[in-house]
């Protein structure tokens, strides 16, 4: 009887690889923008990072990114789906990643550098040396030539890895038509309040005033005749000092100055 062969699948293979992800954020972000022409496009995590693991493990994830703002939503994601953290660099990411890269080559059985500078080529010899096997994740049309011959694997990012994020808009014409619709009732309040002011002013000037009557009639009370000679000035004078004082309360409270 002819032996059969059994032929093993791959998915019957065990694999107890261990793989390290180290990104260079700001040569990925700087990859994709190229692509796209769009600075709102984004990396997909929960699609890419399973891509380069396939049916190995993850040790340690790992973001560097140049500056100290990070966006919190992207930290708490990367931890909560990968365990993974973000590591801001004071300049470029290139000797932080490659120290952490040393750091972990006696840790894991493989290096994923997620970037396609050329910078990392000594890097990724060094890796090699060490046992450790190195693939390189990037941008394909933004990928130096020598890295790609020197890594192990190069992974071709594209955009099926990405996504654009698109902020909410609010229109302007809205926005004006909410001010305007709240600015309503305060014109309204004025306007009420000036009608009650013009109200008011036509009200106190439609009383008729009797100041022009009161002068006439005290005018009227003593009437002058008018002085045309000088005898006659002399002769009012005598008139009013001949005149006794009479008091406007009664004569028995009055007491006359003593001589």
């Amino acid at each position: 009887m002819a032996e059969q062969k059994i032929e093993q699948k791959p998915e019957d293979i065990s694999i107890s690889q261990t793989v390290a992800i180290l990104i260079d954020g700001n040569n990925i972000e700087r990859s994709i923008h190229d692509q796209t022409k769009d600075a709102n496009t984004m990396l997909n995590f929960d699609k890419l990072i399973p891509k380069l693991l396939g049916n190995r493990g993850l040790n340690r994830l790992i973001y560097f990114r140049e500056g100290k703002q990070i966006s919190q939503k992207l930290k708490d994601r990367l931890h909560e789906f990968f365990h993974g953290s973000v590591r801001p660099c004071h300049k470029s990411a290139d000797i932080p990643l490659s120290i952490s890269a040393m750091q972990l080559a006696s840790k894991v059985d493989t290096i994923v550098i997620m970037s396609g500078d050329s910078d990392y080529i000594e890097l990724v010899r060094h890796l090699k040396s060490e046992g450790v096997r190195v693939e390189i994740a990037s941008v394909d049309a933004t990928t130096a030539h020598i890295i790609k011959e020197e890594c192990d694997h190069h992974y071709r990012i594209n955009e099926a890895d990405w996504f654009t994020y698109a902020p909410k808009q609010v229109n302007q014409g809205s926005k004006q038509n909410k001010r305007r619709s709240n600015k309503k009732p305060q014109n309204n309040q004025n306007d009420k309040q000036a009608t009650t002011e013009v109200k008011t002013e036509t009200s106190n000037d439609s009383k008729p005033k009797n100041t022009d009557k009161k002068v006439t009639a005290d005018s009227s009370h003593e009437e002058r005749q008018p002085i045309s000679n000088e005898s006659d000035i002399i002769a009012t004078v005598k008139e009013k000092s001949s005149r006794k004082y009479e008091p406007e309360y009664p004569q028995s409270q009055y007491i006359e100055p003593t001589q």
